[in-house]
């Protein structure tokens, strides 16, 4: 199938990056004789054999490689990225080492479902749902199937693959630690072919026997060559039955040969490697060295080896025959793909899983249940009386997630203690470690954790302490906005990241902590954007994005998180849409002497305590709170704008590259003919934000510079 595919590059068929695999087919051998199909598969760009030997549709491959509609992602993945559902192969990763922490996701998913009593479910359609394995059971036989179950009555196990180069990565001992401080069912291949891309792994890594690194994290190691398949097929079924008794990861290393270049983008007779790859086919070649073993010793005969050729041939031929009779995929499938969970989505109207009653009984103590009552009641007490946080309120909104779906779980750095805002509060305390972590200081790590959860029928919630921390996991945050589209619908993804962030006047945090993430993140494609700047609004959309099948990312004043207090609609979630919170009199309107303001975050209470001061001035505003920053919600803009004809952006992020340049280039697109003036950006300067206020009041626009800008727009003067 390689040599096809190479033939295939050649034709143009496929297009691209086509990483070949020639020289390393001991390990789809591997796959095939030691990895179920219940087992959650994790590879890189090179996976197209990996995704074969693991059962995908040889002609499902083929198609999605030839960029057609019957591809198991309907074309929209491509060579580097195959997935399919019913088979578990999630993903050929093309960002190196990526996937590492997405696979230690994925194990803790199983040991999950072990936990709650949760049982995989295949669909006719393809899809994999999780059901109740102990529903049709009475209540005294759960002790029974709870210790059938932690006695491997489930052995599944999740395998990741990783090339030599990228097991040079520092996510590989994170990876390592995490899997072994949760006794995690991993296996860890390390694909050694003794190069990084072309570079010899030795010119730029201390040590490349990577077998050995677990050993500080008590995590067992082998070492096996490649170019013996059945040596390789052996040491993998030791090592799996090892993982599958409940003893946690372990590392293969596999020494291959990888014959072509990094791709056909690097030919082999550059770089002086054409006489070393002519050496390696000869003698390294675990396919010769395979029938030559089992020819001599009368295994096989050379009429029987020639009519298994003749058998795979024809798989490989049927495989492009059908790549070849797909259709292209509809011009339109990206832009449908865009979002699992539609805009306009109610999300009220979404049911819970019908086990959480049964689960919750099961995984909860009476002791504890009486706990997070007690304390859900006294902050709903506080929302009664309008004196509840936004921080109190997303910890409430969280706990009432966490109690109507099981599968809703909380990774945090110092989450035990609350984090700095109390976010994550009371919930390793009720819903146990394993469904409330407390993660490395690595925001990548356990973001990538999240993915994994994400692709397994979990629904993480993610707490950054600051949002700009979030910069660790940028790697990570764009793959799951990429993942929906990626997997051909198949993988929805359902994580919601939230923090406090932002940048308000007199912050006095400095640049690293004062940094516009919300901007940089702006052009993620399928990732949801949302703000709240008081306790209502964070209650409401912290449930909705809880409830939501893609990647959602929240963010919250980080200068208001315990000061600013109201009250919350109980029970309700928040459409994620635009809000007016004050109406320009319809005397300012008339005489146009209105304007539409556009703010967010900590921009709403500077918006808010500016009003009175313009209405002194003879004007008024509309004031629409951007509560989702993508999707925009044009058409409460839009609604203003026919009012007002004047818009003006107090915006927390850059003049460049930020939010308010956008929105203002939306505007001017698509509603040109209702402007009467141009848009006013009150955004930050380019510079960072600096710590002393003097410098500060520069950069950072508040209440005053609004003010003045309304004025400006309505004398005319701009």
């Amino acid at each position: 199938m390689v040599d096809c595919c190479s033939f295939l590059t050649q034709m143009g068929k496929i297009r691209g990056f086509m990483h070949l695999d020639n020289g390393q087919e001991s390990i789809p051998a591997l796959i095939k004789m030691c990895i179920k199909n219940e087992d959650k598969k994790y590879s890189y760009y090179r996976e197209h054999c990996h995704a074969l030997a693991a059962g995908v549709d040889p002609g499902k491959i083929m198609a999605e490689l030839c960029m057609k509609d019957g591809g198991t992602c309907h074309g929209a993945g491509g060579s580097m990225h195959i997935y399919d559902k019913p088979t578990r192969f999630q993903g050929g990763w093309a960002l190196v080492a990526e996937q590492l922490p997405y696979s230690a996701g994925a194990a803790k998913s199983i040991l999950l479902d072990r936990e709650l009593g949760l049982v995989e479910q295949d669909l006719e359609n393809g899809d994999v749902i999780k059901f109740d394995a102990t529903g049709d059971w009475n209540e005294k036989d759960w002790e029974a199937f709870e210790s059938r179950v932690k006695n491997n009555g489930d052995d599944r196990l999740a395998v990741v693959f990783v090339g030599d180069g990228g097991s040079q990565n520092g996510r590989l001992p994170e990876l390592l630690n995490a899997s072994a401080k949760q006794n995690l069912p991993l296996l860890i291949v390390v694909i050694d072919n003794g190069r990084a891309i072309n570079t010899f792994t030795k010119d730029v890594a201390t040590s490349t026997m990577k077998y050995t690194l677990g050993e500080h994290y008590g995590v067992p190691g082998v070492l096996v060559d490649g170019l013996n398949a059945a040596d390789v097929a052996k040491a993998g079924r030791a090592v799996t039955d090892y993982i599958r008794k409940g003893n946690g990861p372990a590392v293969m290393q596999i020494h291959t040969y990888r014959f072509m270049g990094h791709s056909p983008a690097d030919p082999e007779h550059e770089r002086g490697r054409k006489d070393e790859k002519a050496w390696a086919r000869e003698h390294y070649d675990p396919i010769k060295a395979f029938e030559k073993k089992y020819k001599d010793n009368g295994a096989f005969t050379p009429e029987e080896l020639s009519a298994a050729m003749k058998e795979m041939q024809k798989v490989v031929d049927e495989a492009v025959k059908f790549a070849d009779d797909s259709p292209d995929p509809p011009a339109l499938l990206a832009k449908e793909l865009e979002y699992p969970t539609p805009i306009n989505t109610d999300y009220n109207a979404i049911p819970p899983p019908s086990f959480a009653e049964a689960v919750n009984k099961r995984t909860i103590s009476p002791e504890q249940m009486e706990a997070i009552t007690a304390h859900m009641e006294a902050m709903r007490e506080k929302a009664k009386a309008g004196e509840i946080t936004i921080a109190e309120a997303v910890n409430l909104a969280i706990h009432e997630e966490m109690l109507r779906d099981p599968t809703t779980t909380m990774q945090a750095e110092d989450l035990q203690a609350g984090s700095s805002y109390g976010i994550p509060g009371m919930t390793q305390q009720t819903y146990g470690e394993m469904r409330a972590s407390d993660e490395i200081i690595d925001e990548g790590h356990f973001i990538g954790k999240g993915i994994g959860e994400a692709m397994n029928g979990y629904r993480p919630i993610i707490e950054l302490m600051n949002t700009n921390f979030g910069i660790y996991g940028m790697a990570e945050i764009a793959s799951s906005g990429n993942t929906y589209l990626q997997s051909g619908g198949q993988f929805k993804l359902p994580i919601t990241i939230l923090g406090a962030g932002g940048t308000a006047p007199d912050q006095a945090l400095g640049a690293e902590h004062s940094q516009p993430f919300h901007a940089y993140i702006m052009g993620i494609p399928g990732l949801k954007i949302a703000t709240a700047a008081s306790p209502e609004v964070a209650y409401g959309i912290v449930k909705s994005m809880i409830r939501d099948d893609g990647p959602c990312f929240l963010l919250f004043p980080v200068k208001m998180m315990k000061d600013t207090k109201g009250t919350v609609d109980f029970d309700k979630c928040m459409p994620l849409k635009a809000a007016l919170l004050h109406e320009a009199s319809e005397e300012s309107v008339n005489s146009r002497k209105a304007v539409t303001v556009l703010t967010y975050l900590h921009g709403v209470k500077e918006s808010l305590n500016s009003i009175e001061e313009i209405k002194g001035e003879g004007f008024d505003v509309d004031l629409i709170e951007l509560r989702t920053l993508k999707p925009l919600d044009l058409e409460t803009i839009r609604k203003s704008l026919e009012r007002t004809n004047k818009l003006c952006i107090l915006d927390e992020s850059t003049k460049s590259g930020g939010v308010g340049a956008t929105i203002s280039s939306i505007v001017c697109e698509e509603m040109f003919d209702l402007l009467d003036a141009p848009v006013m950006r009150l955004s930050m300067d380019d510079a960072p934000v600096p710590y002393a206020s003097s410098m500060e009041k520069v950069v950072v626009k508040r209440g005053a510079d609004l003010v003045e800008g309304v004025v400006k727009l309505c004398s005319g003067k701009v």
